[in-house]
């Protein structure tokens, strides 16, 4: 079942605390049924008592951290690395508004080179970066890749070297705001970053992820949803957008 996008706003301005969660303001009845479902679907329970939703021996924000990123009422789930589906992987190059030959361009969630390879067949002089070893040192014995990295794209201290930063970072726990947030880092001056991101970044209220969106409204960037099955072929129906900031 599909959480409408009024739920997701409405638990994106809720506040937790440990397993207390706080909805952000008195609701009319038929909107607090709707998000009293989907927070009991998450496993918690209205407790007049604390007056709060509770979640018996979890953390609220990591048992509604699932809903937020699927957009549906599922039990709760590590969200980990998937692929980028072709058509998903077609959709951001057209976004990154022309990748030219021996252009400097950056992927830092490279995965197996669903996005690399595109640019690399593009031309592009493609530098890429994998937390997972295994599939890093594929990356890198496939000889398409100018430089492979191994390892935490966040441990990687800046450079503005790239005309183009195209990528499909993690979701789970607001690794893609961080994720973007230090990609951004890596622009050259008239660079072009373009990302997919959970669909949690429209809705959360928390400071980091409110302060990512003022900053991408900011550089004249733009959110766009992507379709909602986008992921499927990967094995997530994870809801997703795509966001394209300019430097």
């Amino acid at each position: 079942m599909k959480v409408t996008d009024e739920v997701l706003g409405i638990l994106g301005r809720s506040t937790t605390d440990g397993p207390r969660l706080h909805l952000p303001e008195q609701l009319e009845r038929d909107v607090y049924r709707r998000v009293n479902q989907a927070i009991t679907a998450a496993g918690g329970k209205w407790n007049r008592g604390a007056g709060a939703h509770l979640f018996d021996g979890v953390d609220a924000a990591d048992a509604i951290e699932s809903l937020m990123l699927t957009g549906e009422i599922t039990t709760p789930q590590e969200v980990g690395w998937f692929p980028t589906p072709e058509p998903v992987v077609a959709k951001l190059i057209a976004a990154a508004d022309g990748i030219f030959p021996r252009m400097n361009v950056l992927e830092p969630s490279a995965g197996t080179g669903a996005i690399a390879s595109r640019m690399a067949d593009l031309g592009a002089a493609v530098d890429c970066v994998e937390l997972d070893g295994k599939r890093a040192r594929a990356l890198a014995e496939c000889g398409r890749y100018r430089f492979v990295g191994a390892g935490d794209f966040l441990d990687i201290t800046p450079t503005p070297f790239y005309a183009r930063v195209v990528m499909n970072p993690p979701f789970a726990a607001r690794a893609d705001v961080r994720h973007v947030s230090h990609a951004l880092e890596f622009l050259a001056p008239g660079g072009r970053l373009v990302s997919v991101m959970a669909l949690g970044v429209e809705f959360r209220q928390d400071k980091l992820t409110t302060g990512f969106r003022d900053l991408v409204a900011g550089r004249g960037g733009e959110f766009e949803r992507l379709p909602d099955a986008a992921f499927k072929e990967s094995g997530t129906m994870i809801s997703t957008v795509m966001v394209t900031i300019p430097n």
